[in-house]
C-alpha cells in the first residue's frame, strides 16, 4: 500500500485545493485522518459499507459498535432526527460547536454526533457532501493522536490521507453524553466536564 498523502493545512488560511482533495477520497470510499479540536479523526463515508468496513478493520473495532456522525453545522441534525430531544437542544447551543458528541433518538435509533469548533474539520466536512463518520485516528485501545506524527506511528499506511493542521488544540477527546429517554447520562467524561454538563 502506499504511503498516506499528507496535506498540510493552515487553520487561519485553509487551501481549498487540500480540502477538496482530501472530501474527494471520502466520495470514492477512503479514509482521511483529519485535525478537531480535541483528537485527530479518520473520517469514512457513512453510507459507504465498504469504507465503513475498512474503518472498522484499520481501528481494529467489532461491527456490531456504532460510530458518531461529525457535522459541520447544527441544522444537519434534522436532518437525522424527527424532533430534538429539549436536554439535547439546551447542550446543544451551549457547547456546540465544541468537544461535545450527543447521543439521541433519530430515525434508525440512537445516534451520535459531533459539529467540531476547527476550521479545517468544519471545510473538509461540508466540502464531503455527505455524511461522515470520524472515531480518533488510531488503533482500539491505542492513546488517540494530537498530531500528525502520531497519526502516522498509529495508523502507517492505513491512512490513506492525512490533512495536517499541527497538534490538536485541546489534546483530548470529546465528552460523551447519552439523552437517549429524556435524561442525560455522562457515556464518557472528556474535554467537557461533568459539571459544566450539569449546569448546562
Amino acid at each position: 500500500m502506499a504511503q498516506p498523502v499528507i496535506l498540510t493545512v493552515n487553520p487561519s488560511d485553509i487551501d481549498p485545493a487540500a480540502i477538496k482533495d482530501a472530501a474527494d477520497r471520502i466520495r470514492r470510499g477512503g479514509l482521511v485522518a483529519f485535525p478537531t479540536e480535541t483528537v485527530y479523526g479518520l473520517a469514512a463515508a457513512a453510507n459507504n459499507p465498504k469504507a465503513i468496513e475498512r474503518l472498522n478493520r484499520v481501528k481494529g473495532r467489532p461491527p456490531e459498535k456504532p460510530y458518531s456522525l461529525h457535522l459541520y453545522s447544527v441544522a444537519q441534525v434534522r436532518e437525522f432526527v424527527d424532533a430534538v430531544p429539549p436536554i439535547a437542544q439546551r447542550l446543544m447551543d451551549k457547547f456546540w460547536p465544541g468537544p461535545l458528541t450527543i447521543v439521541m433518538p433519530a430515525r434508525t435509533g440512537s445516534l451520535g454526533f459531533r459539529l467540531p469548533q476547527h476550521a479545517v474539520a468544519q471545510a473538509f466536512l461540508q466540502a464531503c457532501g455527505t455524511p461522515v463518520v470520524a472515531p480518533s485516528a488510531n488503533r482500539s485501545g491505542s492513546p488517540p493522536p494530537t498530531d500528525s506524527p502520531e497519526v502516522l506511528a498509529a495508523l502507517g499506511e492505513a491512512c490513506e490521507c492525512l490533512l495536517d493542521a499541527g497538534p490538536t488544540p485541546l489534546g483530548r477527546e470529546s465528552t460523551v453524553v447519552s439523552v437517549v429517554g429524556g435524561r442525560l447520562q455522562i457515556l464518557r467524561e472528556g474535554a467537557i466536564s461533568a459539571a459544566a454538563l450539569e449546569a448546562a
